[in-house]
């Protein structure tokens, strides 16, 4: 298992291994490999098909806080028009689709229309500040991108490319605010299975 997650993310991180576990539970996932990204720690969890944890990571989400994606969002993003208020990683349940964006970049889409995907820490300017922010213990110090969930290159090639690469998946953003159960009240545990 590759793991980088943060102790002091504990708390946060049992919710996102609750959700997996109600994930399974229902079958919600429909026997795809899926991801759990939870808001709160920026953290994200990767699980086979079978619910086998294969990886944690320290994530980069979107700078604005907020559960919901402002409309025209994916437009502005092709048109390199995004504003502050733009930059939130809606939560939800998506079904992910191994994919590549316009410079040809493997990446993983959660909503195509959104312009919302995981993908690797990439090259530029804010290669070397992006890198440190990931490594921060702090989860705040992690809402920095323009929505999107980006991961550490060598977890993005050696978990997220192996598990929701090669076809479609599941992947789960918890939100940040209220109750996850709130959002998939299918998946509480209260439910009969």
């Amino acid at each position: 298992m590759v793991a980088t997650h943060r102790p002091d993310a504990s708390a946060s991180l049992d919710a996102a291994r609750q959700m997996a576990y109600q994930v399974l539970a229902r079958g919600d996932h429909g026997q795809r490999p899926f991801a759990v990204v939870d808001k709160r720690a920026a953290l994200i969890l990767v699980f086979q098909a079978d619910g086998v944890l294969v990886g944690s990571s320290s994530v980069l989400l979107g700078r604005a806080l907020g559960d919901q994606s402002a409309p025209g969002v994916g437009q502005r993003t092709q048109n390199g028009a995004l504003r502050d208020s733009d930059r939130t990683t809606p939560a939800g349940r998506f079904r992910s689709e191994p994919g590549r964006n316009l410079t040809g970049e493997a990446i993983i889409w959660l909503d195509y229309d959104s312009a919302l995907a995981i993908h690797r820490l990439r090259d530029g300017p804010t290669r070397d500040s992006r890198a440190l922010q990931l490594a921060s213990a702090d989860s705040r110090d992690r809402r920095v991108s323009a929505g999107c969930v980006v991961v550490p290159e060598a977890f993005y090639d050696s978990v997220v490319q192996r598990l929701l690469g090669q076809s479609r998946g599941m992947v789960y953003v918890m939100p940040e605010n209220g109750a996850w159960q709130d959002n998939w009240p299918r998946l509480r545990a209260d439910n009969d299975v």
